[in-house]
């Protein structure tokens, strides 16, 4: 009897169509986030979508919003995070392979570009909210973009070249090559699209070619640069 009892339970749990309650509170929570991007990419800024815009395009009532996010700022700062996670482990492992520098910079271009083209409602949101008014987006991004420096430098000083730079040094030269590749996602995102939301390879090759040249030039200095005391 226990034994029914328990099936019982598990089956009710799992309500319609199969799912858990776990799985529709997720499936709902995607549903926002993926529709306050969606909202995003027809207005200027995060600011202008609303929470009750949101929740109507994700087809859920205004009181199940609050059951996922206390403010629009937290499904914000949500965005944000999972827009960068990603982008920084995939970087991380780029530059932990063991290649020769020239080879990691072109793996790490490639895998911004593949991020930005594959996830380009999520940077248009980094993009602007670089800028915007709203601070605790602000804030946020700016965060992240430290810690990529951050994190880019660390891995720089394994490079046998730069092992006597002072932290100081190390910190300038991640913080030139990470706001390159900032640039270079604001062209990305200005590239005309397809009905397929790509653009055009050719373009994306361009860029491509310019960033890694870019990323290079301040490397080849890196043998003559003495610290200053």
């Amino acid at each position: 009897m226990a034994v029914n009892k328990r099936a019982q339970s598990r089956a009710r749990s799992r309500g319609h169509h199969g799912r858990t309650q776990a799985e529709r509170r997720e499936q709902t929570r995607r549903a926002l986030l993926d529709a306050a991007l969606k909202l995003m990419d027809r207005r200027e800024s995060f600011e202008a979508v609303s929470l009750r815009s949101v929740t109507r395009a994700a087809g859920v009532v205004p009181g199940a919003f609050y059951r996922h996010f206390s403010s629009m700022d937290e499904l914000g700062l949500a965005l944000v995070d999972e827009s960068v996670r990603t982008l920084r482990a995939l970087l991380r492992e780029a530059r932990a392979a063991g290649l020769p520098a020239r080879h990691v910079i072109r793996r790490s271009v490639d895998v911004l570009i593949e991020q930005v083209l594959t996830n380009r409602q999520h940077f248009g949101l980094i993009a602007r909210a670089r800028t915007s008014g709203n601070g605790v987006l602000r804030h946020a991004v700016n965060n992240e973009i430290r810690l990529l420096m951050s994190e880019l430098a660390t891995d720089l000083a394994r490079f046998p070249a730069l092992r006597e730079w002072t932290t100081d040094d190390l910190g300038m030269l991640a913080g030139l090559l990470v706001n390159t590749m900032i640039l270079h996602v604001a062209e990305i995102l200005d590239l005309p699209v397809d009905h397929g939301g790509r653009p055009s390879s050719e373009s994306v090759a361009e860029i491509a070619r310019v960033a890694e040249k870019q990323l290079r030039l301040p490397l080849l200095a890196v043998p003559h640069w003495r610290s200053s005391p």
